[in-house]
């Protein structure tokens, strides 16, 4: 910093300002201790700055599956929040396993992240709960019941109903649900189908499966294999979904006029044209956005409970439904 202010002319005082993007330096200073910065090849060292500040400015975020498009795109809103406060996000992957995301909160424990957003954890709650003992945590996706640990969650159930209550009123009696195994959310969305599904004196017939699109063409395949077939099915999520129209198309089924298929999610595929699958859409966005601001709450002292942040879901028509064959 001594050097930039050298050869920028100023004070090591403004070369600090200028870094930190403060407001209260003018445009020509501004563009000379930045034009001194980059001639010297200067950075600011953040780890010396958390020192005196005791901020880093990061959050540090975990993503339960990169093959999953629904949590890179759930990055976006935590990229959004992140931007609104002025952090910056460090960002890694569980990669489906509890042991990797221990691993990913253990580096920002040690890397002095500001706070932690963990997203369709697998790890055990007693685990995230220790980690919320020295950073602000956030878990999305996943209901959790630790006191020092905010979440922010879909409706599960809610979605559940308004995908059972579409596939009723275009007639649709047997109704399937695959599952999502051990998945974030995949409980909630299983037992909303249930409800909703007994609520209108329906038996519902869950088919295990998983929030992979091999796990949804597995379900298919023992779905073709049942003897009373159902009209219409759930998955669990859009992954799943494409998996189950995948096996559905090999094995000569038209999607929707043969079977019904409804996804959960709504990721960016799912609205690709030759695809075009009714689904749920999360507002992932305002999930992201809230997860931020949970954050800051509790860095700025300004909680004394854990938060729970309940958004609602909506359902996104597309090709993929309509009425049962025999209806027609």
């Amino acid at each position: 910093m001594d050097d930039v202010a050298l050869r920028a002319g100023v004070s090591r005082a403004l070369v600090s300002l200028v870094m930190r993007d403060s407001p209260k330096v003018s445009d020509r200073s501004r563009v000379a201790v930045l034009t001194a910065a980059e001639e010297l090849g200067y950075r600011p060292n953040l780890m010396a700055r958390s020192l005196a500040s005791r901020r880093t400015m990061t959050i540090g975020l975990v993503l339960n599956d990169l093959h999953n498009p629904f949590f890179p795109e759930i990055a976006d809103g935590i990229r959004a929040g992140a931007d609104e406060h002025g952090y910056r996000l460090l960002m890694n992957s569980g990669f489906l396993e509890p042991a990797s995301e221990r691993r990913a909160v253990e580096q920002f424990l040690e890397l002095r992240a500001d706070g932690i957003i963990l997203v369709g954890p697998r790890l055990p709650t007693k685990a995230i709960a220790a980690a919320a003992e020295s950073v602000p945590v956030v878990v999305i996706g996943r209901p959790l019941r630790a006191a020092a640990v905010d979440t922010v969650n879909n409706d599960e159930a809610a979605g559940a109903g308004l995908v059972v209550d579409h596939l009723l009123s275009l007639g649709h009696e047997r109704i399937a649900h695959i599952d999502g195994g051990a998945g974030a959310g995949a409980k909630e969305r299983r037992a909303g189908f249930i409800d909703a599904m007994q609520a209108h004196e329906l038996e519902p017939s869950v088919v295990r499966g998983d929030f992979t699109e091999g796990g949804g063409e597995r379900a298919a395949e023992r779905i073709l294999g049942l003897a009373d077939r159902p009209t219409a099915v759930f998955a669990a999520n859009d992954l799943t979904a494409l998996g189950a129209l995948s096996r559905f198309d090999e094995a000569g089924l038209n999607v929707p006029g043969d079977i019904s298929l409804v996804g959960y999610d709504n990721v960016a595929m799912a609205a690709l044209r030759h695809i075009s699958l009714t689904t749920i859409d999360q507002p992932r966005l305002e999930m992201g956005q809230l997860a931020v601001a949970a954050i800051v709450q509790r860095l700025a002292g300004d909680v004394d409970r854990a938060c729970r942040k309940i958004v609602k879901p909506s359902l996104v028509v597309r090709h993929t439904t309509a009425e049962p064959t025999s209806a027609k």
